[in-house]
């Protein structure tokens, strides 16, 4: 018998997954519509259930919606996709293979404090020995293997699209600038030929790179500004290249809030930031926003173990079962090449260590 009931809303009705990922909850998803929600009794209808919870896609919910529930002291929570995704983009409606759940607010709102905020702000990293150890591996484990969030860019040396190096390299990692992440992890508002004309202006004697974001390239999502008005200042790479192509041999990187510029910390390049994402505001990035909330100094080792192992769930996306991360990083780079192999050792029936997410 399920334990309690899960409500969702916000969700696309293509995520008929969801339902799969909380075995032991009686799961009902809701239309993402704020009007049909009110003409089916919702929120009202939450009072009938004796152990319910809500659940909501990102911020794609009414906001009386919290409040009704935080007034009733009904369980909130948000959900994202997680920071090793799929192989395939999440607008070709692949199913994510890691969620992240939060009970106060998106990692990626930079004006509340988050479950992942907390956490990087007072847990006891150094106590916590094999917590630190396993990030080590992951993080080994990922370069190596060249996973990212998404994982279908081209394979490429930049060299062979941009010629010899003969100078610094910046590269500039460009957004879906009407994304959540950017409304949400910004205090002003800044467009991808922004990024690129800052990171030319302090950066005179460097080729500026621009990589425009998959979904754009892709068709899915259309971008805010044009490229064809920042051409003069930088090379766009007109090809969804691999993250990890993208990265190897620059020697800078310029973000607003993108998940790639933590993976070039992970490589160890210098990062900055424009807006406020999850990984800013800790030390190793240089922050062009203030973080007053964000007081302590963490390492990106620290950084990865809050986010991918302590507030990040891994599953097999067919099944719906949970999985180690490592599972999930070694199944993504079978995917890309085009075989399905698990690791040797590893299963997808392994239970990871248990986490609350209440």
């Amino acid at each position: 018998m399920p334990s309690s009931t899960a409500i969702f809303f916000g969700f696309g009705p293509w995520k008929t997954y969801v339902p799969r990922w909380f075995p032991d909850r009686d799961c009902n998803v809701v239309s993402r519509k704020p009007w049909l929600m009110l003409v089916q009794g919702w929120p009202l209808r939450l009072l009938l259930y004796r152990n319910v919870e809500v659940y909501v896609w990102g911020f794609k919910y009414p906001p009386f919606l919290k409040r009704f529930c935080r007034r009733f002291n009904i369980p909130f929570f948000h959900v994202e996709d997680g920071f090793v995704r799929s192989v395939s983009l999440g607008a070709h409606k692949a199913p994510p293979a890691s969620l992240i759940i939060d009970s106060r607010t998106m990692h990626y709102d930079a004006a509340n404090p988050s479950d992942l905020e907390h956490t990087l702000q007072s847990y006891d990293f150094a106590a916590d020995k094999a917590l630190m150890e396993r990030a080590e591996k992951c993080m080994r484990m990922l370069l190596d293997l060249r996973v990212s969030k998404y994982n279908l860019g081209k394979r490429i040396d930049l060299d062979s699209v941009l010629g010899p190096k003969t100078k610094r390299r910046v590269l500039v990692i460009g957004q879906v600038e009407s994304d959540a992440a950017i409304a949400f992890g910004c205090d002003r508002p800044v467009t991808n030929n922004d990024l690129v004309r800052l990171a030319a202006s302090e950066n005179p004697d460097a080729e500026i790179i621009y990589k425009p974001h998959p979904e754009v390239l892709h068709g899915t999502r259309k971008g805010v500004s044009n490229p064809a008005d920042v051409a003069n200042l930088c090379a766009i790479l007109k090809d969804d290249v691999a993250p990890a192509d993208a990265l190897d041999g620059v020697d800078h990187v310029y973000t607003i809030t993108s998940l790639m510029g933590f993976e070039a910390l992970l490589r160890g390049l210098p990062v900055t930031c424009v807006g406020l994402p999850f990984y800013a505001g800790w030390g190793p990035t240089d922050d062009r926003q203030p973080s007053p909330r964000r007081t302590s100094r963490r390492s990106v080792r620290e950084i990865f173990a809050a986010a991918y192992l302590l507030h990040s769930r891994y599953f097999d996306p067919e099944k719906g079962e949970s999985v180690f991360i490592e599972i999930t990083i070694h199944r993504l780079h079978s995917m890309g090449k085009g075989t399905e192999a698990a690791p040797q050792g590893m299963t997808s029936c392994l239970t990871p260590p248990a986490t609350s997410h209440t």
